[in-house]
């Protein structure tokens, strides 16, 4: 979804969602492909390399998971018929349907559950998000041809959501071996579509499953309606609007927010707007370098900045403004953080004051020891353009410059960003994360989720935050789950070290004879019951 960290910027930076629409019987046009333009192509098509939003939503229909996940956050059989949780929550066994085969052949059993995770957490494989959402994995063990025994280090909550997704989906341990080197572009899964090709900086092409019968309980999914789906990437906004207008393609994501009053306008298109779970989109302040490692340059610069304002004019109602590091339509979201502090540009003086930030230069920027206070907020050109984050950061840096902050927004290729971000070269990184699980609070804050492993882009090493977000992901207790999140939310807000902007919300547009797209709980979209009429 949807609004990214720097690497998922730098690998896709993109996050989707529709709105469910059921067939209402008869039969579909299944002749005719469906195509949907996507803004950024993945620099990887494997699940288990690749943290890219792309990745996950091309290989959702390619890959199947074990569990499912519904909106509410309730869990479903799959892969697995049924499972069993210790109570302690280190181990979880499952119990695996019967005649599932990979797009190759081979069988879906116990063995390719183990194998699909043991490659995830192997070296070799050089994971980016995958590992991190598999928590503290430990080995499989085959009970038997149809039982698999997933056995992890500590307590760990939210492994059922992690195995849900598609980037924890299981894959042909053949293709390990077939395609040893090039996975990234051969993934084989046992889901309704199988991949067909990858046209680099063009398409990527999957045709339907003929042989699909085993989908998520509850969800009446069969074999794909549609027999051939193609993702086109279009990086320009005006010209992946244009395909969607003159019908050379039947949907896009995102749409540009310039483009919404016009899209819905148009009588032939149907636009979707859905509130994001996740992490909103924020300002991370790098708390291990000066001057964001004073708290009071802190939360001046956060006292500097009117959201409301700045939200409002330049969006325009399509989001709004953030106040928490989750979303609210997030589970365990903490309403208390909703107006625990506002814009109040005297109150940032009287900070920077206290920080000894008393001087001014001749542009009217605050000074200390002779040295202008200046901190520095790298992006790439992609992140500027999408969503109005250029002119969204350009009337953040005008707010920051009445406190007297110059804000230094330099235009990085990808491969320098990235080095940046690895090393902490930085004062400001702004990210957002669809993850239907509050579990993203310990992967953008804990200590030991570095940035590229993680999104610890705030280089946090607070003891008190990880007792918070590792003391939520060990109890089966809901209210001390809540209790664990929420004092973590607000801790952030409290200390500045984060500060929301916005709420992403998925902007999706389709011809109006597009039907039946659904989407998973963390926004991205489903193609197995699409189906186009006429």
């Amino acid at each position: 979804m949807s609004y990214r960290s720097v690497l998922a910027a730098v690998l896709a930076a993109m996050v989707l969602l529709t709105a469910a629409c059921s067939h209402p019987g008869g039969a579909a046009s299944g002749d005719r492909g469906l195509v949907f333009a996507l803004d950024t192509e993945p620099s990887c098509l494997d699940p288990q390399v690749s943290m890219a939003d792309a990745t996950a939503l091309i290989t959702r229909g390619v890959v199947d998971s074990l569990v499912s996940q519904d909106r509410q956050g309730l869990f479903h059989p799959w892969l697995a018929t049924r499972w069993e949780t210790s109570k302690d929550l280190t181990t979880y066994t499952f119990h695996l349907r019967e005649g599932v085969t990979f797009h190759d052949g081979t069988p879906l059993d116990a063995a390719a559950v183990k194998a699909s995770f043991d490659r995830i957490v192997a070296p070799a494989t050089k994971s980016l998000y995958a590992r991190s959402l598999i928590g503290p994995y430990l080995g499989s063990t085959v009970l038997d041809a149809h039982t698999v025994r997933v056995r992890l280090s500590r307590p760990f909550q939210p492994f059922l959501q992690a195995v849900s997704t598609a980037y924890l989906g299981i894959q042909s341990p053949k293709a390990f071996t077939t395609y040893a080197g090039s996975l990234c572009d051969h993934v084989v899964g046992s889901g309704p579509y199988v991949f067909d090709k990858h046209i680099h900086q063009q398409q990527v092409t999957l045709h339907a499953n003929p042989k699909y019968a085993w989908g998520p309980a509850g969800d009446a999914m069969g074999k794909a309606r549609i027999h051939t789906l193609t993702f086109r990437f279009l990086p320009e906004a005006a010209t992946r609007v244009g395909a969607l207008r003159s019908g050379q393609v039947d949907g896009i994501s995102p749409v540009p927010t310039p483009d919404v009053p016009a899209v819905t306008a148009d009588s032939s298109l149907r636009l979707v707007r859905t509130e994001a779970q996740g992490a909103s989109y924020g300002l991370y302040l790098n708390t291990a370098r000066a001057p964001f490692d004073d708290r009071r340059v802190r939360q001046a610069f956060q006292r500097s900045l009117d959201v409301d304002t700045l939200v409002r004019s330049v969006y325009g109602g399509t989001f709004q403004r953030a106040w928490s590091i989750l979303t609210p339509s997030s589970r365990n979201y903490d309403a208390k953080t909703q107006g625990s502090w506002s814009y109040d540009l005297a109150a940032a003086g009287r900070l920077l004051d206290e920080a000894g930030w008393t001087g001014r230069d001749s542009a009217g920027y605050r000074t200390k020891d002779g040295r202008r206070l200046r901190v520095i907020w790298p992006a790439t050109q992609a992140q500027l353009d999408a969503q109005q984050r250029g002119v969204l950061g350009q009337g953040i840096q005008a707010a920051a410059k009445k406190a007297g902050i110059e804000v230094v927004r330099p235009v990085l290729q990808n491969g320098p960003l990235y080095e940046a971000a690895a090393k902490g070269t930085y004062d400001i990184l702004d990210q957002s994360w669809g993850r239907a699980d509050p579990d993203i609070l310990r992967t953008f804050l804990d200590s030991k989720s570095l940035p590229m492993t993680g999104q610890n882009m705030s280089r946090l090493q607070e003891p008190q935050v990880d007792r918070w977000v590792d003391g939520a992901v060990t109890t089966a207790d809901e209210r001390e789950r809540d209790r664990d999140y929420a004092q973590a939310q607000e801790w952030v807000i409290q200390q500045a070290t984060v500060v929301p902007v916005f709420v992403p919300a998925y902007l999706v547009a389709t011809r109006k004879d597009v039907h039946g797209l659904t989407a998973d709980p963390a926004g991205f979209p489903r193609f197995e019951h699409a189906w186009i009429a006429g």
